[in-house]
């Protein structure tokens, strides 16, 4: 079961698509989007990015962080990115502890939930019944 509302968001540190070091405690003030999804390059995973892609300008008007999380290595990560001209961060996950502390393990893979941080670091929305083609328009309606 996903972390809940009100709780404070596990902070982390990781590494991006590009190798650079990524904390959640960086973007403290700002809000921030965190979805997980199982793999890179795979048919709704794909549709899902592309979502965010797609509206990605509205996130950015709205000073709201975007990052993808999976399982998946850097260099998936990389190929992905540049594949679909993402132009949000994906963060490295390989050893399952992120993906752990915001108990949406699959066994092996991140399950697709998307969680919602607002400024303070706590949990404000989650979205576990997730329809790809629409995901990144659909967290918006709840952000504002």
């Amino acid at each position: 079961m996903a972390l809940t509302v009100g709780t404070i968001a596990p902070n982390f540190n990781t590494t991006d698509d590009t190798g650079k070091t990524v904390s959640l405690s960086d973007f403290q003030g700002k809000v921030v989007v965190l979805y997980f999804y199982p793999k890179d390059d795979t048919p709704g995973c794909t549709k899902q990015a592309q979502s965010f892609r797609d509206n990605y300008e509205q996130y950015q008007d709205k000073e709201i962080v975007v990052f993808g999380v999976s399982r998946d290595d850097q260099g998936s990560h990389a190929q992905f990115k540049e594949k679909y001209s993402l132009p949000f961060q994906l963060l490295v996950d390989t050893d399952g502890a992120i993906t752990k502390a915001y108990d949406v393990d699959g066994g092996g893979y991140s399950k697709r939930v998307t969680y919602i941080i607002d400024g303070e670091g706590k949990i404000s929305h989650v979205e576990d019944k997730v329809n790809t083609a629409t995901h990144a328009s659909d967290i918006l309606c709840v952000v504002g």
